[in-house]
């Protein structure tokens, strides 16, 4: 089990070194490229009647799904042909993001602490995450969404899982058809492993829960995220192959765990609370929008993709604040005055990160200026270090060893397969709260 995330380089070579020590159930396949040219790896272990694809690296920050990937690579190779988890052929897409995962590789040896990891973390902005289907027309797909398109027709798969690895908070997985059983694996795995698991997350604010860490996804014409969230589930390649049939399943585990994330007692003051988040972050936004308006003319070439996902903050930060309001939360029993202690740390966890992150991927823009920018750096550096010690203080994070993320993830998946691959019904997205 590794100790550490590993890197594109080092998913790749073993994905090959399995290939070459299992010529009869692994084989190895480039299946398309990424903008910056580098190959898109699909290891593909055993054969059977059905398909499951695994979509590792979805998004740059979140490293844990490749070493997920290998884990389950190593156990079916293992596995006798006619053993549960081998009973199909399991695609394995490496990294869908490796452009974006080797940016990111300086924070991965650590130190494993909020001041090291947003410092150098990067994360693409919405329009340049490959796992969205958001371009205008077929052509416009990125090279990296055309051939994980291509892929799902290809294969059709009955089941795919996308493996993220939420920075903060707790595990959860969300499903595009409902998986009846899945919750009780979840909560062991979760249980064992001291994971804890979600009631409310950020990203299925609004949807129906069916057991706790377990969320279906709206249909497309329901109402989908907050509205102001540059993402929409149904635009995305969790739904590609849904005329299939296929069940995807996106399965979360946390860096750093928040334990409050478990806690549905009610919130002292959560009107209070949320006022004083929504107004902290338009405060840090002015900042930032400043700091970054300073260093734009001085900024080079290969590190434009930081700025812009600096500025697609600045754009979306009034929308997302003034979305918080009482109104926005009017479905919900009591209102935002009934929020329990979960929901609040919740969105306070999605308000601080996004400030983090966009304030990390500009202090790294501003290193790269050179001497001109110290200035802006060292006022920078001081904002980060008050806002993750703020944050820290405000979450009590605990990290998760990678090892036991991989295992979590490793078997969620394996418990999912199994029910599907038993027939347990499957039924359309349900609705969402009205």
């Amino acid at each position: 089990m590794p100790s550490r995330y590993p890197t594109v380089g080092e998913l790749t070579a073993r994905a090959g070194a399995l290939a070459a020590a299992y010529p009869g159930r692994a084989r190895l396949r480039r299946i398309g490229h990424s903008r910056g040219g580098e190959p898109l790896t699909l290891l593909t272990v055993g054969s059977g009647p059905r398909d499951v694809l695994v979509v590792a690296g979805p998004h740059a920050n979140e490293p844990v799904g490749g070493a997920t990937a290998l884990r389950l690579a190593e156990h079916l190779v293992a596995a006798a042909p006619d053993d549960g988890p081998g009973a199909a052929a399991w695609h394995l897409l490496i990294c869908l993001d490796p452009d974006g995962a080797r940016r990111n590789e300086r924070w991965l040896d650590g130190p494993m602490t909020f001041g090291h990891h947003f410092r150098r973390m990067f994360r693409p902005n919405f329009y340049e995450q490959p796992e969205w289907l958001h371009a205008r027309s077929e052509a416009e797909l990125l090279p990296e969404t055309r051939a994980l398109v291509d892929l799902q027709d290809e294969i059709r798969p009955f089941l795919q899982f996308s493996l993220h690895g939420v920075d903060i908070g707790g595990s959860f997985v969300q499903l595009t058809r409902s998986l009846p059983g899945i919750e009780e694996p979840l909560a062991r795995s979760a249980a064992d492993l001291g994971i804890p698991l979600e009631l409310c997350p950020f990203d299925a604010f609004f949807w129906p829960s069916p057991g706790t860490g377990v969320f279906d996804m709206p249909p497309p014409s329901r109402r989908d995220q907050f509205t102001a969230a540059l993402s929409s589930s149904h635009a995305s390649t969790w739904y590609h192959p849904y005329r299939y049939g296929t069940v995807t399943a996106i399965v979360e585990a946390p860096m750093w765990a928040a334990d409050e994330i478990t806690d549905a007692s009610p919130h002292p003051d959560p009107q209070g609370a949320m006022t004083g988040v929504a107004g902290l972050t338009e405060r840090d936004a002015e900042f930032l929008a400043e700091m970054a308006d300073r260093v734009r003319p001085q900024v080079p070439v290969h590190v434009a993709p930081l700025l812009r996902t600096v500025d697609e903050f600045q754009r979306s930060c009034p929308s997302l604040v003034a979305e918080w309001g009482p109104e926005s939360f009017a479905a919900f029993p009591g209102g935002l005055a009934g929020f329990n202690r979960a929901q609040v740390l919740a969105l306070t966890i999605a308000a601080r990160r996004l400030v983090l992150r966009t304030a990390g991927m500009l202090f790294q823009t501003v290193e790269a200026c050179g001497p001109a920018a110290y200035d802006v750096r060292d006022r920078l550096d001081r904002f980060l270090t008050a806002r993750c010690a703020v944050f820290e203080q405000r979450c009590s994070p605990r990290w998760i060893p990678v090892q036991d993320q991989v295992e979590h993830q490793f078997r969620v998946a394996r418990a999912a397969f199994a029910l599907a691959a038993a027939g347990a019904p499957v039924n359309g997205p349900a609705s969402v709260r009205a």
